[in-house]
């Protein structure tokens, strides 16, 4: 018998190397070498499984390709829907991902659901059949539609597939399917990136609708190789904090609609709800009395949602004063800070700072810069800013307020809302709103 032969492999890209390296030279992260042992084994075709199932072809001229069917089949669930882009497409590849104890597979158990005129097949990897159907009665699901099958042999997922011919397969998840061809053991860059091929090959050939569900690392990126994400069609990031009740779906990647697009849910007892006015959801427990209380809309793709933004000054009782922001960036918290020194002449020295983004919700949106200065302003000198206002801008290094994307449709938000005031920037306001609109083009103005 062969002397077993040890590897170490990135597990970020797959890169092998003979000897353990703090640093990868293909990718470039650290310490994302694993010890991989591998035997020399004979090459055997007996296992071989063909996963094109048809004879070789010859090469097509652009102009005799068949155009496919691109009717979007609806999964009935209308923020699921808008993240795909209007819903699925026959032999499209997806890839969900999310923290463990999310919502994922509840989200695919509604889509089942929701949808009793298509056949899924769900390749549960990770629970059992009686963990799938006391999750389902809890929902209140049937099931008739759906066919569980627990194997993670991805050669018998395949033969299973082309036997049933479902309108949906779905993998719970890529990490637990493996290959019996390879040494390496499930979870691997090598087996995700075999199985997943193979899946691929599955979904363009065969036409069956095809959505891997995937773990992620710490960092929230999905696990496995970034090769993975440009394999797919369509990648959705699900994400919530285990503390709070609403969940995101987020699409990153979507080749058939727009790309960060937005669904919100709400987790309850008996599963997933959908929520149609999110601005409503993140302002349901603001105290408009309170100093430091701002509200703000951001766009979530082509969503605009009003949030609460929240800011604490008080004096430090350490000779360096603390900074510390939830949901939004500390570093922009930082540079807002300096220029409301140096451009509103307020001072912040001695003081700690803390900002949160009520309801969990994490913000890139740099039209919130504009609330988050009037918070920090009005907890300072503790005076609440004023009933049913809103704060839309981007703030310069030169304390000037900049003009932000999609102006009509923040105002039209708030203004379904109920909101009375707006402070913009001086821009193109044309439109009559049932509120008064304030154009400031300096941060001095707008805080006024």
């Amino acid at each position: 018998m062969a002397k077993p032969k040890i590897q170490y492999e990135c597990s970020a890209c797959g890169h092998v190397s003979p000897k353990w390296l703090g640093l990868c030279p293909a990718c470039g992260e650290w310490h994302t070498f694993e010890e991989k042992i591998s035997e020399k084994k004979k090459s055997s075709k007996k296992h071989k499984v063909d996963i094109s199932n048809s004879d070789e072809s010859d090469a097509v001229a652009l102009k005799d390709v068949k155009q496919s069917k691109d009717e979007k089949i609806s999964t009935n669930l209308s923020e699921f829907d808008r993240v795909l882009g209007g819903g699925l497409i026959d032999g499209s590849f997806l890839l969900l991902g999310g923290d463990p104890g999310i919502g994922k597979s509840t989200l695919m158990l509604q889509v089942a659901q929701k949808c009793p005129n298509l056949k899924i097949l769900y390749i549960a990897g990770e629970e059992s059949a009686s963990q799938i159907k006391q999750r389902a009665d809890r929902i209140g699901m049937n099931g008739e539609n759906l066919l569980i099958y627990n194997n993670t042999d991805v050669q018998n997922v395949i033969s299973q597939a082309r036997k049933i011919k479902p309108d949906l397969l779905v993998v719970d998840s890529i990490q637990t399917v493996f290959s019996s061809e390879l040494s390496s053991l499930p979870g691997s860059v090598q087996q995700i990136r075999e199985c997943s091929a193979m899946f691929q090959q599955i979904a363009k050939k065969e036409g069956i609708t095809t959505l891997m569900i995937g773990h992620v690392t710490k960092e929230g990126d999905i696990a496995g190789p970034r090769i993975l994400e440009h394999m797919v069609d369509t990648v959705l990031h699900f994400e919530g904090d285990q503390s709070q009740l609403h969940r995101l779906l987020r699409g990153v990647k979507n080749r058939f609609g727009p790309a960060n697009e937005v669904g919100v849910f709400e987790m309850r007892d008996t599963g997933l709800h959908e929520v149609n006015n999110p601005s409503d959801l993140f302002l349901a427990e603001m105290n408009s009395t309170v100093s430091g209380n701002c509200v703000t809309c951001v766009m979530e793709g082509s969503r605009p949602i009003l949030i609460e933004i929240q800011a604490l000054v008080t004096p430090s009782n350490y000779s360096t004063p603390q900074r510390t922001a939830s949901g939004f960036d500390q570093r922009r918290l930082s540079l807002l800070i300096a220029v409301l020194e140096k451009r509103a002449a307020m001072s912040f020295a001695g003081q700690d700072v803390y900002l949160n983004v009520a309801g969990g919700l994490k913000i890139n949106d740099t039209a919130a810069d504009l609330a988050v200065v009037a918070a920090l302003a009005s907890s300072l000198k503790d005076e609440p800013v004023p009933e049913k206002s809103l704060y839309i801008g981007e703030v310069g290094l030169g304390g000037e307020v900049r003009r932000v994307p999609f102006l009509k449709q923040r105002l039209n938000e708030a203004e379904k809302m109920g909101f009375k005031n707006a402070v913009l920037p001086i821009s193109d306001t044309a439109g009559t709103y049932n509120m008064t609109l304030n154009p400031a083009d300096h941060l001095m103005k707008a805080l006024k």
